[in-house]
């Protein structure tokens, strides 16, 4: 599957060498989009409000919880269409930001990740 690449740090889409909008495929296009569900807040979907990480119903304003962040983040990839298995590592949290990188192994059972 395809989807259009984000740029690893403003999140924002890059354009290829002819000046298109990049697009990523399999298996970094599967890997991309488990990040991108890890920044869907639940409640912010507004067609489907039971999609995202409960980021203030669970984690914000709460001291830093890594393994059950971990498992949480972990278990909202495993809903990205493609998606087998999902890993979460937790590099830093500072001042309030949490970055990461996602490991996920999608259904042609190659493993990928992105950083979030």
């Amino acid at each position: 599957m395809n989807t259009l690449l984000l740029d690893t740090d403003k999140w924002d889409l890059v354009l290829d060498v002819s000046g298109n909008i990049a697009v990523a495929s399999d298996p970094y296009s599967v890997a991309q989009d488990g990040a991108s569900s890890l920044k869907l807040l639940q409640g912010e979907l507004w067609y489907d409000t039971t999609q995202g990480v409960p980021y203030f119903q669970r984690i914000f304003g709460k001291a830093p919880n890594i393994p059950y962040m971990k498992s949480v983040l972990a278990a909202e990839v495993l809903d990205v269409p493609g998606v087998t298995a999902a890993v979460c590592f937790i590099t830093s949290i500072q001042n309030r930001n949490v970055r990461g990188q996602i490991q996920i192994t999608d259904s042609n059972g190659q493993t990928s990740a992105a950083s979030f």
